[in-house]
């Protein structure tokens, strides 16, 4: 029997996730977080973090320079363990939450960078003003089952930015020089992800 070019077609769509290598991972927002620290008075760090941390890593193993992310984190939970800082940090002087609610990241390109490393450069977008950025990322982890059967991996990514380049400026000069808020903002993401269910493949049709 011949098979016609819609049931070769079909036949191929059925046979396809045999061969795929990518796989979906959302970010579980629960055991993920992202932190930051930035000099204070010329002398200490301040540290803080973002809660509410969702997105969607696209994972190919068997080349992971195809694979890609996409984070969304809610700079309306902004967390320095001082409440009037924390007001201040959401206020127009700096993250502006209420036109700017959200902090994003988009890769562009992944590259090893060693075992277990890669370097992934994208768009972060924060404050509105979009700038390109590389994260060093180690992992991700290998999969492991939870309790409930979840697949999980895990992954640790860190950068450094210039708060200016994204229009946060404002600061106060210090009477013995210097400045109360350091530019470099150091930036670290703690992500634990949830491997997605893939899809039932469509069933074939009876050509006969």
């Amino acid at each position: 029997m011949k098979m016609s070019l819609k049931s070769a077609i079909t036949l191929l769509a059925v046979a396809a996730p045999s061969f795929a290598f990518a796989s979906t991972w959302e970010i579980d927002s629960s055991h993920s977080s992202a932190q930051f620290g930035v000099k204070h008075m010329m002398v200490s760090t301040v540290r803080g973090t973002f809660s509410n941390v969702k997105g969607t890593v696209n994972l190919d193993d068997k080349d992971i320079t195809k694979s890609t992310i996409e984070t969304t984190i809610d700079a309306t939970t902004v967390n320095t363990n001082e409440p009037k800082r924390d007001e201040h940090l959401k206020s127009p002087d700096f993250f502006d939450v209420a036109k700017f609610p959200t902090i994003t990241f988009k890769s562009t390109k992944i590259a090893k960078a060693g075992k277990d490393k890669l370097n992934v450069t994208g768009d972060l977008t924060m404050h509105g003003v979009t700038k390109p950025v590389v994260l060093a990322v180690e992992g991700p982890t290998a999969e492991t089952k939870d309790a409930w059967g979840n697949v999980r991996r895990g992954a640790t990514a860190t950068t450094k930015i210039k708060r200016s380049d994204f229009g946060l400026t404002w600061n106060k000069a210090l009477e013995a020089g210097g400045v109360a808020v350091g530019d470099e903002v150091t930036i670290t993401l703690d992500l634990e992800t949830t491997k997605k269910a893939e899809a039932a493949a469509p069933a074939a049709k009876d050509t006969k």
